[in-house]
């Protein structure tokens, strides 16, 4: 299991509060939208060079914990 508590920091003072990569500012979200788009992990490196290959993980592993623990209602 990825230990993305390592390396994900939330603080009022990065990105108005929004999960992103420790160290950087680079938003969880920017990541996980880039995905969407169908971009590779390492094309998201290539256009984001502060990031690894176990961020882009760590980025999933975040959201895949995100909806574990929330209530989803279906879509009608």
């Amino acid at each position: 299991m990825i230990e993305w508590q390592e390396r994900i920091s939330i603080s009022q003072n990065v990105c108005h509060g929004k999960p992103c990569i420790r160290g950087t500012r680079i938003m969880i979200s920017v990541i996980l939208d880039n995905l969407a788009e169908g971009l590779t992990p390492e094309e998201i490196i290539a256009d984001y060079p502060p990031l690894s290959l176990e961020d882009v993980r760590v980025a999933v592993a975040y959201a895949a914990k995100l909806v574990t623990e929330e209530e989803l209602l279906p879509l009608i």
